[in-house]
């Protein structure tokens, strides 16, 4: 799927879902009963108490964001940080309106003077145990309660910092999970399962189309490196990618059981990969965030231009929100599939 099919396809979704009907025929989301509060859920490790449905949200994450936005929850959102791209197709104008606090990590303070009754956040390094943005119990003497992301601690072990490690493997149940437990938290369950059914009706089509992946197609994801010239995070066995490859029959050269670990490309280029795919972001923290960084370097490096991947252009670029725990792995699972297609790879 190309990057413009992505756009049509989430532009139409977001029509669909503000004229209040399912894109998925044949499926009709269960009648939700209303939340009845004060409702209590347990999240990474808390448990969290909502006596109402809070009126004002800051959104420590462009997935936590971008999930709000699907449930028609912008108006309830009053700041956003942590962005890697441009916002999902759909919702231009509604996210221009509101403030951005940093495109990467907010301060405590910027966060709490948008006097918010709930902070969600993407990943437990900012807001968790030893959250850079704060920690649980900061926001909690201040009455706001604070929602993770499932998909960031359940199967995954965070206290030795950095990205993390994944004991199992990552699956879309788990933004589900979230997408439900955001529904009921504001009481909109049934525009969650609406969400819910279009994201599984495209993962099953994608699985469809290459359903004879039997593993003798490879691949590597790139997120990006700290410097060019240094060992770059590729996408660790149990990470999103991992998922993404396992939907597909594509086996991941990588058997690290980190998130995103540091891998040599001489170890690389070892595995032989058949597919590279390599992250497409805005976001500029490291020189290699850039993919016209990362596409040169896969051309003129001594080591990695004779791999036969890149020799042959199987290289694939993707938005890294789909290489993370958000709605958009479904786009990453559709576009693999189509590269796997597109090379000729498929038995």
């Amino acid at each position: 799927m190309t990057f413009s099919r992505n756009k049509a396809r989430w532009f139409g979704f977001a029509v669909a879902l503000a004229a209040g009907f399912s894109l998925t025929p044949g499926i009709d989301p269960a009648v939700a009963q209303a939340t009845k509060y004060p409702l209590k859920l347990a999240n990474c490790g808390r448990t969290i108490t909502f006596d109402h449905a809070p009126r004002r949200v800051v959104s420590v994450g462009q997935s936590s964001t971008e999930v709000l936005y699907l449930l028609g929850l912008a108006d309830r959102v009053a700041g956003t940080a942590v962005w890697f791209g441009p916002v999902l197709p759909g919702y231009e104008e509604a996210n221009a309106k509101i403030p951005r606090l940093a495109d990467n990590d907010p301060s405590f303070e910027s966060v709490i003077g948008k006097k918010p009754e709930l902070v969600t956040a993407q990943f437990q390094w900012h807001v968790g145990p030893s959250g850079i943005v704060g920690k649980p119990e900061q926001f909690e003497e201040l009455g706001i309660q604070t929602y993770v992301s499932s998909a960031d601690c359940v199967g995954k072990d965070n206290s030795g910092g950095g990205d993390g490690t994944r004991g199992t493997l990552f699956t879309m149940d788990l933004v589900y999970r979230e997408i439900r437990e955001l529904a009921e938290i504001f009481d909109v369950q049934e525009r969650g399962a609406k969400v819910i059914a279009d994201l599984k009706a495209r993962e099953e089509a994608a699985r469809r189309k290459i359903a004879a992946g039997d593993g003798k197609v490879s691949a590597a994801f790139w997120f990006s490196s700290a410097k060019v010239d240094v060992d770059p995070y590729m996408a660790g066995k149990n990470s999103v990618p991992g998922y993404i490859m396992s939907v597909l029959g594509v086996r991941n050269v990588v058997e690290s059981e980190e998130e995103w670990p540091s891998v040599g490309w001489e170890t690389i280029a070892k595995a032989d990969p058949t597919i590279i795919v390599a992250g497409r972001m805005d976001r500029r923290r490291y020189p290699a965030d850039d993919i016209a960084i990362k596409l040169n370097f896969l051309k003129t490096d001594p080591v990695a231009s004779l791999m036969p991947a890149v020799r042959q252009g199987h290289v694939v670029e993707m938005d890294v929100q789909a290489m993370q725990p958000s709605v958009r792995v479904v786009d990453g699972i559709e576009m693999l599939a189509d590269a796997v297609q597109r090379f000729g790879l498929k038995r």
